[in-house]
């Protein structure tokens, strides 16, 4: 079983396509807020009838309803309002994240955790520490998030399929993560041998700044972070051993430790089954440290 905490516009997004994707009979959607999980899985239910699709949704205000899950998504929290930026929910989150795999613990300890809740590297940090899981079980979605909008802008840069389009995009998931250029293609073609540096340095800038874009026109990011969670849930489901950025806690990799952050992992049945360290350049090593000091600044404000 699937469990979801959180059955706002993310959390409704993540249960629909991780339905559409047949990850698992039964999704339970999670929240304090009476009526509306179970009013979004009755909503999802009668989608996914007329599909044909046969997954069950439910919805609840008891956490031990999630007795049985294997994994466990954690969505719940305040989302970014225009203008905010993602730490600065560090306060107003720390206490409902904390409560939330505290509830883990106790009903659903043998799942894996996959935090979505901003700022999300110290979340998957505090969800870390708090749960006493062990580090392969805790995972945060974050950069697989920024690499759909940097495989958007490639994209539209090149006008080449998005199918073609392999890239990587590693660090903290905010301002100060890292697109590396240098490790995307375009049907194996070195994206650095097809567009100009300029162009370039100007996807890499937009793809730090588009969430904030999109909050700004519709007021939240819904449908590419529901399906960036699906992604992360079906390599675990399906063991697949692809290899995507998630936030995960380091101990010496990259050189740091007792820091949660996006780096390349292998993500099967066992979640995080191997951390890949690709080799920095001395630019990407500057930008990589910005977002560890970042999330250790951040880490280091968080009372658990």
């Amino acid at each position: 079983m699937i469990t979801i905490i959180g059955a706002g516009k993310v959390g409704g997004a993540a249960a629909l396509f991780s339905a559409l994707r047949k990850l698992s009979d039964e999704i339970l959607l999670l929240d304090i807020v009476q009526g509306l999980p179970q009013g979004e899985a009755m909503d999802l239910n009668h989608m996914l009838s007329e599909q044909g699709i046969d997954v069950t949704i439910r919805g609840s205000n008891d956490y031990s309803e999630m007795k049985g899950s294997n994994i466990v998504v954690v969505v719940a929290g305040s989302g970014r309002k225009p203008g905010m930026t993602r730490m600065d929910l560090l306060k107003i989150n720390t206490s409902i994240v904390k409560g939330v795999v505290e509830n883990i613990k106790k009903y659903a300890s043998d799942s894996m955790i996959v935090p979505v809740t901003n700022p999300l590297d110290p979340m998957t940090y505090l969800a870390y520490k708090v749960s006493g899981f062990e580090k392969n079980r805790v995972f945060g979605m974050g950069n697989m998030l920024d690499l759909s909008r940097f495989k958007q802008f490639i994209h539209e840069a090149t006008g080449f399929s998005r199918d073609s389009i392999r890239s990587l995009v590693i660090g903290e998931h905010g301002e100060n993560m890292l697109p590396l250029a240098r490790y995307s293609s375009v049907g194996g073609i070195p994206l650095i041998s097809l567009l100009p540096k300029q162009k370039i340095n100007e996807i890499v800038q937009n793809t730090r700044q588009v969430a904030a874009k999109v909050i700004e026109l519709k007021g939240a990011t819904i449908h590419a972070p529901g399906n960036a969670i699906s992604t992360i849930i079906e390599a675990v489901v399906r063991d697949t051993k692809q290899v995507m950025p998630v936030a995960t806690y380091l101990d010496g990799e990259f050189g740091y430790s007792d820091v949660s952050i996006g780096v390349p992992a292998v993500i099967g049945k066992n979640g995080v089954e191997k951390i890949i360290e690709p080799e920095l350049d001395s630019y990407e090593k500057e930008w990589f440290k910005k977002g560890i000091d970042s999330v250790k600044n951040a880490i280091s404000d968080m009372e658990f």
